[in-house]
């Protein structure tokens, strides 16, 4: 009997990082998934150090790559049916891991094939697999058993050299460079779109464009999008508390957080999941407005961050904006806004920007601080990156 075998007679299965990137890393997940294994992926950009330190941190018994594999100590198992563990950040910033089961993948997959009529698609892959986005486009070929090209990264001209893929799923940041550099996207069948709220304008230009896309709303937790276009897939609940909050409920949630404890279930006893999302209805369409966390506390005043952003966004000046608060011994927290001016080489003054923002809005929620950025730092995922921002507003206060 092998180790796999014996973990699994106990109820559990082991787990299995894999760092590797594009086909390399699918056939390696294959492989453990077929061994019975359960399957924590890796970012292929990071160095063995990095991928070592993440893998131990999140307890898994070995790595395995085009390097070959390398066995840990400390390892624990995970519940038998496990798929997969996939690293996100706490508050803290430290690693722990969203717990999917194969039922919650199946049930996600099967509900996103059937919403996007996509039993015949040809998925072009370029989302990285170690998040649950870009490993949904694997998934999704491999239910229909259509055929699937994985791109080890992001590159606009091998894009632009795909001819036979019919759908592809993108984050906002990608789908901006793509319409920028004047790939004709509107030869995709469907875009799904997701990862971020899009940028205001970005949807217009997309459909200037020729493009057919699909707004996708979800997260690790949901086993990756489980709302399309403001409506929630198939055997998906969503509803939102009376502080604003999106609750979700449905096969697709996540059995729950690794813990030292084991898993840490995310549901509450009625079996719905609180996002850290805000959100609100528009008839049955969900709204994301922002999340429960984007707001500064400056003077003793809550500043929606997000309504700030909108805000300003709306000036003829501003192409993109984010909105971060700091530590500030007067204030508690001062807000401080960061833009992309529409035209770099004439930017709107601070003062103009914060005129705008007073004719608008609350005078407490006016920025104290107006700084300029050729472009706004983001994750690979295409969201904003607010460490960075803190990190940059702190320094340059």
């Amino acid at each position: 009997m092998n180790s796999s075998q014996a973990s699994a007679r106990h109820g559990e299965a082991r787990l299995v990082a894999v760092h590797a990137a594009g086909a390399a890393a699918a056939d390696l997940i294959d492989r453990t998934w077929a061994a019975g294994d359960a399957v924590l992926p890796l970012d292929p950009t990071a160095s063995v150090a990095s991928a070592r330190a993440t893998a131990t941190d999140l307890r898994a018994h070995r790595i395995v790559g085009p390097r070959g594999r390398t066995d840990l100590r400390g390892g624990v198992g995970v519940p038998a049916g496990t798929a997969l563990v996939v690293r996100t950040s706490g508050a803290t910033g430290r690693a722990r891991g969203v717990v999917l089961g194969h039922a919650a993948l199946q049930a996600a997959v099967a509900a996103s094939i059937d919403r996007l009529d996509a039993a015949d698609a040809r998925w072009l892959g370029v989302l990285p697999l170690h998040h649950i986005a870009g490993l949904l486009v694997l998934l999704r070929a491999r239910a229909t058993r259509t055929p699937t090209t994985l791109h080890d990264r992001f590159d606009v001209a091998a894009i632009a050299a795909e001819t036979d893929a019919t759908h592809i799923a993108l984050v906002p940041t990608m789908l901006h460079r793509l319409l920028d550099h004047g790939v004709d996207v509107g030869r995709f069948d469907r875009i799904l779109l997701g990862g971020a709220v899009p940028p205001v304008g970005l949807l217009e230009r997309a459909l200037a464009a020729g493009a057919h896309v699909t707004v996708s709303y979800g997260m690790t937790e949901t086993a990756g999008g489980c709302v399309y276009d403001g409506r929630p897939l198939d055997g998906v609940a969503v509803a939102v508390d009376p502080d604003g909050r999106v609750l979700v409920r449905g096969d697709v949630l996540a059995d729950g957080y690794r813990t030292d404890r084991g898993v840490t279930p995310l549901r509450d006893a009625t079996g719905w999941f609180r996002t850290s999302d805000v959100g609100r209805f528009d008839g049955d369409r969900l709204v994301i407005t922002g999340r429960a966390d984007d707001v500064v506390v400056s003077g003793g005043v809550n500043v929606p961050t997000a309504t700030v952003v909108d805000v300003l966004q709306r000036h003829a000046g501003v192409a993109a904006a984010a909105v971060v608060g700091v530590d500030d011994t007067e204030w508690g927290q001062r807000v401080v806004a960061f833009v992309v001016a529409a035209d770099p080489a004439a930017p709107p003054s601070p003062e103009v920007l914060r005129d705008h923002v007073r004719s608008i809005v609350d005078a407490a929620w006016v920025p104290r601080e107006v700084r300029y950025l050729a472009a706004l730092p983001r994750t690979t995922l295409g969201k904003i990156d607010g460490a960075v921002l803190r990190s940059e507003a702190t320094r340059a206060g």
